[in-house]
């Protein structure tokens, strides 16, 4: 199995969303061991473990403490996928994995071009950290040098600074390998589904102090959707160099370059979905988004001794995007007749972030003290525009009988209508301390808290007017573990949350930041050495949210009031028996709104939030045989289950706006041989063909329907 090492975390400043959005190596490779402490002159002794069974079991998180902290004493709810569920799913893109997680769901993905979740019900746009570091802009992120994914429920504002309350997605990368390792993947699939990846690994020198990692992905793929396709790069190289025995500099690069359809989906017909083909495209032939994306960083670590480490890390992201489509805006339900708009946005941003941090082991007597004091600095520095093309001028498409190119596509100098152009700073300060206390062996204590300060600088070319905005906040976080017994871990927290409000009201002025606090409790379970169960209930109530104002939706914003949500979660992983792996959830969400405006058309108090199922389930399990003639052969199932969602534009939410997205049970399956170092596998999505759908983006004109009977298959080699 591959090996994970601990990683540095800085949080940039949250990014406002585009302006219409609401807003390894596997089994039987050799592994990596740590080496052992050998008299002078002698050479260390590498440990190498071969045909050791993968498992779906994760014991340690890094996301929840920024310290490598087993999850069971951690007072918090922390789902971890690890990259053998992503091998033996063939999931390549972050909202099919979270498929696999209790409370969390797919958002507004922007037409198919962003990895947007609700997690606890609360909408987060940008919710990924990557070892740490939020993700700049809004893009697809790329799975293929991801080693596992830790989902962190709740807030997280306490390390990270600006973040949602429902949680945060932190994906830990592959770290380069002591010893050789390569490996290379090729998928295909119906739908003119092609994918090819590699991942090389090893030392560059003998005395093994300058280690590697390259991760390369192609993707080219058509869509069971008509006109849809996309095409995808990514090129990813990771460095380990031993500056001494105690120092280890990290450096890393990543660039994707992702252009896809702009695909908005179908449309909700009265309080359903209208009765069309999914496959049916509602926008115009050519209607795309390009977008490309630059990282750079360092992670400078320093042990002084066993007990003190130092780390320092730094990042600069890029992203450049650009997409023009025709958008729906309304559908004559007599008729069939969608009106469209011609539209397209052109932004690019750029983030430095930087971060330091102290980790200190130390004892108060019989006390146990884990200490991290924090500070982090960061700049985000964004510039925009959306024009459009004159009202009236569009074409618009009967969703019954569309007729596509009915005119040309007008150059970008007609799009003449400008609604939006600008730029904006942000600049965060955060100090953090954190201390993780062990009074005994069974009885754990939390504690931290976090000082945030966010200077906001918008400048609107369109009306010459500057906004500023400084905000200061203090965010804490408790919790307690206690063990009864070894393999039982109970659990309590206190946390609350910060975001920097980035929308603007009707007079140019930022809103104020919106707040989060949690309760939650909960209690862990190993029940064996290989599998993992945890039970958590919580209630999240977050004020002062920004919604678009009904009077000007497309450019400003009001504050609604408050959400609340309330829910209990089940989370299982692990191997049950050798060869048989499991990964399950069940969660229930009662999210709804708690206070409203008086404007006639805000969300009524008492309304379910849009996109929110009560009910989430799933089990994905494997079976692998592992001796006799049948050995190297798997086989795969899953089940996935979401009940009803409400829809609706926000904040409306009135009888005749709402709809309702149907609840919905998908079957997986697949089928796997590994022979030696080869692997092929055929991956089966809904099985049966159901007719279901994943979400919605703006709001009713634009549903988005999940795939049909989807099959794809793999060969892989690892050496």
């Amino acid at each position: 199995m591959t090996p994970t090492a601990s990683t540095t975390s800085q949080a940039p400043p949250a990014q406002q969303p585009p302006t219409e959005t609401p807003q390894t190596p596997t089994t039987e490779t050799p592994s990596e061991q740590p080496t052992a402490e050998t008299p002078e002159n002698k050479e260390p002794i590498e440990l190498v473990v071969t045909g050791e069974q993968d498992t779906y079991r994760v014991p340690e998180a890094s996301g929840a403490t920024r310290t490598d902290t087993p999850i069971r004493d951690i007072p918090q709810s922390i789902q971890v996928i690890p990259r053998q569920v992503l091998k033996d799913q063939q999931v390549t893109r972050l909202t099919d994995a979270i498929r696999n997680v209790s409370g969390v769901v797919e958002g507004d993905t922007f037409a198919g071009t962003n990895d947007a979740v609700n997690i606890r019900g609360f909408d987060s746009f940008n919710p990924t950290f990557r070892d740490g570091f939020r993700e700049t802009g809004f893009t697809l992120r790329e799975l293929a040098d991801i080693e596992q994914i830790e989902v962190v429920k709740g807030p997280a504002s306490v390390l990270y600074g600006n973040a949602e309350p429902g949680g945060i997605i932190n994906l830990v990368t592959k770290k380069p390998l002591n010893i050789p390792y390569y490996a290379a993947e090729f998928s295909a699939g119906n739908f003119s589904y092609y994918r090819s990846a590699i991942d090389l690994s090893g030392p560059l020198d003998l005395d093994k102090t300058f280690l590697y990692r390259l991760n390369v992905a192609y993707e080219n793929a058509g869509n069971f959707r008509d006109f849809v396709n996309s095409e995808r790069f990514f090129f990813g190289p990771v460095f380990d160099l031993k500056l001494g025995d105690r120092t280890n500099l990290f450096l890393n690069v990543s660039y994707i370059n992702d252009e896809r359809t702009f695909d908005q989906g179908i449309v909700a017909f009265g309080q359903g979905i209208a009765d069309i083909p999914t496959s049916r495209f509602l926008g115009e032939p050519g209607d795309k988004r390009i977008t490309e994306e630059v990282n750079v960083g360092y992670r400078l670590e320093h042990r002084f001794n066993d007990n003190l480490t130092l780390r320092n890390a730094f990042r600069y992201a890029s992203q450049d995007s650009f997409d023009y489509r025709a958008q729906p805006l309304e559908v004559d339900e007599e008729t069939g007749e969608l009106t469209r708009n011609f539209r397209s946005n052109d932004d690019y941003d750029e983030t430095y972030s930087l971060q330091t941090d102290l980790v200190g082991k130390f004892a108060t007597g019989s006390i146990q003290h884990t200490l991290l004091f924090g500070l982090d600095l960061a700049r985000q520095k964004s510039d925009g525009s959306q024009r459009r093309l004159p009202n009236g001028l569009t074409p618009s498409i009967n969703i019954f009988d569309p007729v596509y190119n009915l005119i040309s596509r007008p150059g970008l100098s007609e799009l003449t209508n400008a609604v939006r152009d600008g730029n904006s700073k942000t600049e965060t300060l955060g100090i953090y301390l954190q201390d993780q206390i062990a009074f005994s062996d069974n009885f754990k204590l939390l504690i931290g808290g976090r000082f945030d300060t966010v200077d906001q600088n918008q400048f609107n070319r369109l009306s010459d007017t500057p906004t500023n905005q400084y905000d200061e906040a203090f965010t804490p976080r408790i919790g307690i573990v206690y063990q009864p017994i070894q393999p039982i871990s109970l659990y309590a927290s206190y946390s609350r949350s910060f975001t920097p409000n980035f929308a603007q009201s009707a007079d140019q002025r930022f809103l104020d930041p919106e707040r989060g606090t949690q309760y939650e409790v909960g209690v862990k379970v190993d029940l064996n050495d290989k599998v993992s169960a945890t039970l958590a209930a919580y209630e999240i109530t977050k004020t002062n949210i920004a919604a678009p104002d009904p009077n000007d939706p497309d450019n400003f914003s009001i504050p609604i009031g408050e959400q609340r949500s309330r829910g209990i979660e089940l989370d299982i992983s692990g191997e049950i028996l050798p060869g048989w792996n499991i990964i399950a959830a069940y969660g229930y969400t009662d999210a709804e709104v708690t206070q409203s405006s008086d404007l006639p058309n805000a969300l009524r108090v008492g309304s379910r939030v849009p996109k929110v199922p009560e009910h989430k389930a799933s089990l994905w399990t494997t079976y692998q045989f592992l001796q006799g003639n049948l050995q190297g052969l798997g086989f795969g199932l899953g089940l996935f289950y979401l009940s009803d969602r409400i829809g609706g534009d926000i904040p409306t939410n009135l009888a005749d706006d709402t709809f309702t997205l149907p609840s919905y049970l998908r079957t997986d399956a697949a089928v796997y041989y590994k022979r030696d170092n080869w692997r092929a596998a055929i991956n089966i999505e809904n099985l049966f063909g159901t007719r279901y759908f994943e979400s919605f983006n703006f709001g009713r004109n634009t549903v988005i329907p999940g795939a049909p009977f989807t099959v794809i298959g793999t060969i892989s080699f690892e050496l």
